[in-house]
């Protein structure tokens, strides 16, 4: 019962936030659909997690410039490795994409999460990973754009 007045109070105190953050988020990846093209939403989904930390966890360091655009680099990088050097196994590649890519994420420190996703999207091998790296490194700077701008006016939802 706690918890829930806590959420109440929270709610009722951020709720303008709430709704113009989540507004702002739902109209960056509306655009960035528009201008890349609904062909290639595997590659875009990751950006829609990228969108969530952006713009309702602004202030973590998972949001900060540096670790959107280096986490989907080394997503990129992870990712396009498997595409180019095939395993007998699918699923290993998959896998061994995603591992590589969290390793050099937390060694470099540029944790990002959603980069995971970019490296299992390139890969997957939707689009070549030239295209893949167009597309994630214009939609990770307009989203960390979008922070920066917007940095004063954003406030951690969670």
């Amino acid at each position: 019962m706690e918890s829930e007045t806590t959420i109440k109070n929270k709610f009722k105190k951020l709720w303008k936030y709430y709704l113009l953050q989540s507004l702002l988020a739902a109209a960056a990846l509306f655009v960035l659909v528009l201008v890349l093209g609904k062909d290639k939403m595997v590659v875009i989904s990751a950006m829609g997690a990228t969108a969530f930390i952006v713009f309702a966890m602004p202030t973590t360091v998972s949001a900060q410039t540096k670790n959107v655009i280096g986490g989907h680099l080394v997503g990129l990088a992870s990712g396009a490795i498997f595409y180019f050097t095939p395993l007998p196994y699918y699923s290993l590649e998959y896998a061994l994409a995603v591992g590589i890519a969290i390793f050099i994420m937390v060694a470099l420190d540029v944790e990002h999460p959603p980069a995971a996703g970019t490296a299992l999207a390139v890969v997957i091998n939707e689009v070549s990973p030239i295209d893949a790296f167009v597309i994630i490194m214009i939609s990770a700077v307009i989203l960390s754009q979008c922070r920066y701008y917007l940095r004063r006016r954003l406030k951690d939802l969670v």
